[in-house]
């Protein structure tokens, strides 16, 4: 089992790590839409906050030595299932693939967050 971390997505806000490799795939945490340098949630709507939380996705991804073409599986949170056309639009832009996916509704997420999403990878 290793432990990932990279500077270039937000500090974990909680007793866990960004990423776990572990038996040949990489488990990630869920990102929301931080600032990687400033800790403050970035985007006003939730296009916005989907490329942020993309962008912090992939600099962990990366971190890892895999990309978003390695994720076979991503876990995705909204706040409103009223965002899921805007939301999807952003999400197809990245996840070319087509990895499998579960998305729901939450009633709240981290920082007041309208997006996380969380990724398996398998490393090739």
């Amino acid at each position: 089992m290793k432990i990932i971390e990279t500077n270039k997505a937000p500090k974990a806000i909680g007793p866990y790590s960004q990423a776990i490799e572990a038996g040949g795939f990489v488990y990630t945490s869920g990102q929301i839409p931080l600032d990687p340098e400033t800790g403050v949630l970035k985007g006003g709507d939730i296009k916005e906050q989907t490329r942020q939380v993309i962008k912090n996705l992939d600099a962990v991804l990366s971190a890892a030595g895999v990309g978003a073409s390695d994720v076979v599986k991503t876990m995705c949170f909204l706040q409103s299932m009223d965002d899921f056309g805007a939301f999807n639009e952003v999400y197809a832009q990245y996840f070319t693939s087509k990895p499998a996916r579960s998305c729901v509704e939450v009633s709240k997420l981290p920082k007041g967050a309208l997006v996380e999403i969380e990724a398996v990878a398998v490393k090739r």
